[in-house]
């Protein structure tokens, strides 16, 4: 068969969505030097379909850049003006006019931590994240509005404060070093942990009007960063909740499976703007991912809390946590029944301990635990050690054994950021991976001892406690410790321990000796 009759076959079995592969020809006659991944993103077509393309071409190379030599493109009859790339983007057109705020995006994106492939990361383009922040002002009224970003290792947040100093915007993810880049920006912007599989902070629920995500692209993925997008809402009939999704034009049958779990959600679909978020990388999708419009409805809400009821933490597509990964071994039985726990926290054996009580993690970082157990043993599955330490501040037991699905990642940096509270250990690893953490006296008075109130209290306003401990070992009345407060932290207004992103530990013993020295001396 000629690459002529290879190139006609190929386009007839495409049929009407043989555009992508003309796009892709287009593109190739055109005179430029395209890499493979270009292409991808570019058609927003997946890999494999721009290289059965590429099979048939008579191509010339320049390293690893392809193009249609120019005797060989009117063979084609391909039409040069093809162009797809305006399909799904109502904002095309105003890119042009905020290109100074495109080449800061372009810096920050270059500039910031390199994705986890476990937590499905892949970053979004400059202009991505631009036309979600001109989407936005496009499709609403934004003055006095919220914006919650549910996860943002693309940087929506800072691009939308760019745009819009005027929107409120918030960030809940699970990546503290994200977290930590976003607030070093400077720009306003409320960071909050969460590991959305355990709960959303609670200063954050019913705090938006509008939310927006890109979560992983599995059914149960999509399902939970929605439902979590939802219960961020504050205005239940008029909010919306965005959401990037993209699967390969072969995968049909996958993408019908996720937007199954939106009509599960009975979140109505206003609008779908297709390709319109383009990545590096992903190029089994194309690089590219559609964007939905969702808006709740009055069932919304009952089938979420169905939805959380019966939570998945195998979530992503890759990983530990990977839908497809098998189950983790479960926690030594050994080491847990020699500790003799009062109160189990995690998923443990049916049959381990059967008279003492258990919890949920999810529950335990969500309320003050009802009893005060002296003694609690947390298993931690693969894929959630990220919540490690806000596991162990949860409880104020005086001894904490923790059993991990693997070595403690940096336990060195652990046992730095919870001085103030335990003297951790770290078993040897043939005996299994078991973290004993002890509870430390109180410091007497001091920074020391308004750090340890601040950590102790995990399930309280960071910000009330500490006003409480200024009062407490600085002597000042109650509205000057809130005056402090409000100047030096406002990050911790409305914000519990749990939810702080961990460099704000490590900024709290500076910030509070700062807010003891009304007169510049140091107090108490």
């Amino acid at each position: 068969m000629s690459g002529h009759e290879a190139i006609d076959e190929l386009l007839a079995e495409a049929g009407v969505d043989g555009l992508r592969l003309r796009g892709a020809l287009a593109l190739l006659s055109g005179g430029r030097w395209w890499t493979l991944s270009d292409l991808v993103r570019e058609t927003a077509t997946s890999r494999r379909t721009i290289e059965s393309l590429l099979r048939v071409l008579p191509l010339e190379h320049s390293g690893d850049r392809v193009r249609i030599p120019s005797d060989q493109v009117n063979r084609y009859n391909v039409p040069i003006d093809t162009d797809i790339s305006g399909l799904g983007n109502p904002v095309s057109e105003m890119v042009a006019a905020h290109a100074e705020t495109l080449d800061r995006l372009e810096t920050l994106i270059a500039g910031a931590p390199r994705g986890r492939h476990a937590l499905d990361h892949v970053s979004a383009t400059a202009e991505t994240v631009l036309r979600r922040a001109l989407l936005l002002g496009r499709r609403f009224w934004l003055p006095g509005a919220r914006l919650l970003c549910v996860g943002d290792h693309d940087l929506t947040s800072l691009a939308v404060r760019m745009v819009h100093p005027e929107v409120e915007v918030a960030v809940a993810d699970i990546d503290d070093r994200i977290l930590e880049y976003i607030d070093a920006q400077d720009l306003g912007v409320r960071t909050r942990w969460a590991d959305l599989r355990l709960g959303l902070p609670p200063s954050l629920r019913g705090w938006a009007d509008l939310a927006i995500t890109d979560p992983p692209y599995t059914p149960d993925g999509i399902g939970l960063f929605a439902a979590r997008a939802a219960e961020g809402l504050r205005d239940r009939d008029r909010g919306r909740i965005l959401v990037a999704y993209g699967a390969s034009e072969r995968t049909p049958m996958l993408a019908l499976k996720v937007q199954k779990a939106l009509i599960d959600l009975n979140l109505l679909q206003e609008a779908i703007f297709p390709h319109f978020n383009r990545y590096h990388g992903a190029e089994a999708i194309g690089s590219a991912a559609d964007l939905y419009v969702l808006r709740p409805t009055t069932k919304t809400w009952p089938a979420i809390a169905a939805r959380l009821d019966r939570l998945a933490t195998a979530i992503y597509t890759q990983g530990p946590q990977a839908v497809e990964s098998a189950p983790a071994a479960p926690p030594g039985e050994a080491a847990v029944t020699a500790f003799g726990p009062d109160l189990l926290a995690g998923d443990w054996p049916r049959g381990l301990l059967p008279q003492v009580p258990r919890t949920r993690l999810a529950t335990l970082l969500a309320k003050p635990y009802a009893s005060d157990p002296g003694r609690v043993a947390i298993a931690v599955p693969a894929g959630l050690e990220a919540a490690l330490p806000r596991l162990l501040l949860a409880t104020r037991a005086r001894h904490v054994r923790v059993l991990t699905a693997g070595p403690i990642t940096d336990p060195a940096a652990l046992a730095a950021l919870l001085a103030p509270v335990y003297s951790l250990t770290v078993a040897p690893p043939e005996t299994g991976h078991v973290l004993d953490a002890v509870r430390l006296a109180r410091p007497d008075g001091g920074t020391d001892r308004a750090v340890r109130t601040i950590m102790d209290n995990a399930h309280g306003k960071v910000a009330n406690t500490w006003r409480e401990a200024l009062t407490e070992t600085a002597g000042l009345t109650k509205r000057q410790a809130r005056a402090a407060v409000e100047e030096a932290a406002p990050w911790a207004l409305d914000a519990t321990p749990l939810e702080l992103p961990l460099h704000r530990f490590a900024q709290m013993a500076a910030l509070i000796t700062a807010t003891r020295l009304p007169g510049g001396g140091e107090g108490g």
